[in-house]
């Protein structure tokens, strides 16, 4: 299972999807895309706008932080194991 987690310094719903992760014990990468072009980039063509966080959950994207969608993407990508 692979996450990735668009984020900025200033945004406190990524302090709060990091709070989360850290809560569901899940290894996440995260993309500051202040700190690089490409992560911005990459951000724009998964989501087609520039909201953060947003999350590339084994392929699903979530923009925002939506608890209860996180919850039912975490059931699935369990499931397939």
């Amino acid at each position: 299972m692979e996450i990735k987690v668009y984020t900025s310094p200033t945004c406190t719903w990524c302090q709060k999807l990091r709070d989360w992760f850290k809560k569901n014990r899940l290894p996440y990468r995260e993309l500051d895309i202040s700190e690089s072009d490409t992560y911005r980039d990459e951000l724009i063509a998964i989501s087609r706008q520039m909201a953060v966080p947003t999350i590339d959950f084994d392929g699903t994207i979530i923009v925002g932080f939506n608890e209860k969608k996180l919850e039912e993407v975490l059931q699935k990508v369990k499931g397939k194991k």
